[in-house]
């Protein structure tokens, strides 16, 4: 059915959908098809091939290979596989719910004969078997199935239908390819000859399960799409080179001019200088935002001696000088690989070449003199900064967008209010780009004071937050940026560089954090989580009269067992505790701080659907915890659970959860 912005197809989509023609697998069927024409959704991604949805689908169908029962066109819901073929059903089916037998598309339009001939496989003629049975497929795949399948009435063989049928219709047996004219490529299904390397010769795709196409006499194997929809075999385009490339579809080892890697098969390749280049380089981006800096980086055909001594602002490893990758203009020597800078993890995927770049004010504050500033965040009053004296502790200030204790620090205090920043939080941008997020961040006051849990350390906060759609991070996590410099590894920076191995926290010993900082020294394996990067170095607890420091562990194992004085229980002298200026206590850091340290006290917050004050409960007199901690209450952080006739106190968020 048409309509003003393309073709609907209810069965398939809900948008209009564009005619197309594509040589991506159908998500109708999930075949690919030598007649490509079709119908493409760019919201979705979803490709449908038109002889699939030319709305020819009946409702019903009485199909040969279940005669016992008509057939309905369903929805399926995915993970379903088709009992004739062994396919995954891609979209739409027809069913027996009767029998549990589903049909994919492709399989009900072209049904298998009941006898057919494949001499190349078997040498007599093959009878289709219409009921379901368990069987091992005497053709090249040789695995066990449960379901339809082609026996020879002469021998104790059965194979799946798709290793001995191909429609007609579908592929021929046989194709001439421009890419290896010295033999016919056959069609082959099932997993690829041992005597291969199991991926196309073209493209280096892996061959699993998809219909393909092999010469064994040279070894050529090809995937579909290289068979439908071969490269070109020469292009001249500017913007990847200067002299015309040229196609050679050969193994052989090479470096790639674009990114400096290595490849083995089929590089397009200039015969004028030698210059070689994968081919899923040649679409490389020209201009880009990376999370790892806050100004675009350009491509270039040779990063040059400038580059020479340089490194990867991605991978932290060398780069080759005399290949291309991509460079920031404004900051000499800031380079990065290629395929580092185009990682799905590090890009958005957006080019950005002939987009006029909005140059958007970052700065947080307007200076009002020396020591007054107006910040965007509190511009009904002025700020005046007050230097900290490294002596008095600022106990009862709280920073109202980390939260913590002003302590020891420099910050700006309102003249007119009980508004505070410290002074680092204060010269905190406005837009940043973050090392865990492909878009850029913008800083929210969250004047609300609204709950939420940080994306990088899973701490609660109704602080400053750096966001962007539903990624949240604190105003700290937000911070951090590369290189990372922290005070419990001085002599080597941080960075967050991605890796599957399992790595143990420096700080807290914990080898479950989902994102980490760690020491590119090669003798040095010092990680960091995000929590224990941003742990305050100062900080005050009742306790102790005294400001309690920060301290990394002990380096020699301690002669004696150490004891937090608020839980009474032993600690580990490897992990960091807070220690007071005698350095007689040794208190771990959960006791001092508590999980609730990101909260402003006196501010109402909603947890597990609850309204709960926020309290400090820093006095002799405290009230007990009504939840499972009950008698043993280490926290500096209470909850008031609001709507009650009684008072009820909880001593830390995870007993609020007993309460919802």
């Amino acid at each position: 059915m048409e309509s003003e912005g393309g073709v609907l197809l209810p069965l398939f989509d809900e948008h209009p959908m564009m005619p197309w023609n594509d040589l991506r697998r159908g998500e109708c069927c999930g075949r690919y098809e030598s007649q490509s024409d079709g119908y493409y959704c760019k919201l979705c991604v979803f490709f449908v091939h038109k002889k699939c949805g030319n709305n020819e689908l009946s409702q019903f169908i009485d199909h040969p290979s279940h005669p016992n029962h008509t057939l309905q066109l369903r929805h399926d819901k995915g993970g379903n596989i088709c009992d004739l073929c062994g396919w995954k059903i891609a979209k739409l089916c027809y069913r027996c719910q009767m029998c549990d037998f589903d049909l994919d598309l492709h399989c009900a339009k072209y049904p298998p004969p009941d006898v057919i001939d494949n001499f190349e496989t078997h040498p007599h003629k093959l009878t289709l078997v219409k009921e379901p049975i368990l069987f091992n497929c005497s053709a090249k795949c040789g695995k066990a199935s449960v379901g339809l399948t082609y026996k020879c009435d002469e021998c104790d063989v059965a194979f799946h239908v798709d290793c001995v049928w191909h429609p007609a219709t579908d592929h021929p047996t046989e194709v001439n390819h421009p890419y290896h004219s010295l033999h016919p490529l056959k069609l082959l299904t099932g997993p690829p000859p041992d005597y291969s390397d199991g991926k196309c010769r073209l493209c280096g795709t892996e061959i699993d399960k998809e219909l393909f196409y092999n010469c064994s006499s040279c070894n050529f194997t090809l995937d579909m799409p290289c068979v439908l929809n071969p490269p070109q075999k020469s292009l001249v385009d500017p913007k990847v080179h200067d002299h015309q490339l040229t196609l050679l579809p050969r193994l052989d080892s090479f470096t790639c001019n674009a990114c400096g890697l290595k490849g083995d098969r089929s590089p397009y390749a200039c015969f004028d200088c030698g210059f070689m280049i994968h081919q899923d380089c040649l679409g490389l981006p020209r201009v880009i935002n990376i999370n790892r800096h806050d100004h675009r980086v350009s491509r270039t055909s040779v990063l040059g001696d400038a580059a020479m001594n340089s490194v990867c602002g991605v991978c932290r490893k060398k780069v080759d000088w005399t290949c291309g990758g991509f460079y920031c203009k404004r900051c000499p020597g800031y380079v990065f690989h290629s395929k580092c800078a185009t990682r799905n993890d590090v890009w958005n995927g957006k080019e950005l070449e002939g987009v006029p770049e909005e140059e958007e004010g970052t700065k947080p504050y307007v200076v009002i003199d020396e020591n007054t500033i107006q910040h965007f965040s509190h511009k009904e009053h002025y700020l005046r900064r007050i230097h900290g004296n490294g002596v008095l502790y600022e106990n009862n200030k709280r920073c109202s967008a980390c939260i913590h204790p002003i302590g020891l620090q420099s910050f700006y205090g309102c003249m007119d209010c009980h508004f505070s920043l410290h002074q680092k939080c204060a010269e905190c941008p406005k837009k940043k780009r973050h090392v865990l997020h492909n878009e850029r961040l913008t800083l929210v006051t969250n004047k609300d004071l609204e709950v939420f849990s940080c994306d990088a350390c899973y701490r609660r906060s109704n602080g400053f937050m750096y966001k962007d759609g539903g990624k949240e991070f604190d105003v700290l996590c937000g911070s951090i940026s590369e290189p990372f410099l922290h005070p419990s590894h001085p002599h080597h920076p941080l960075y967050y560089i991605p890796t599957e191995e399992v790595e143990i926290c420096n700080g807290c010993k914990n080898s479950k954090e989902d994102y980490v900082l760690r020491c590119i020294e090669d003798d040095c394996r010092f990680v960091l989580c995000f929590k224990c990067a941003t742990l305050p170095q100062v900080v005050k607890h009742r306790v102790d009269d005294h400001p309690l420091s920060l301290c990394y562990g002990e380096e020699e194992e301690a002669s004696g067992k150490y004891w937090c004085d608020i839980c009474e229980r032993e600690t580990n002298p490897k992990e960091w505790f807070y220690t007071c200026k005698d350095q007689r206590a040794s208190l771990h850091t959960e006791c001092v701080l508590g999980d609730s340290a990101g909260l402003m006290p006196r501010s109402i917050a909603e947890i597990w659907c609850k309204s709960f004050e926020v309290e400090l409960n820093n006095s002799v007199t405290r009230p007990f915890c009504k939840g499972p901690c009950k008698d043993r209450c280490k926290y500096p952080i209470y909850f008031k659970l609001l709507g009650r006739i009684s008072e009820t106190y909880l001593c830390s968020v995870s007993c609020t959860y007993w309460f919802r």
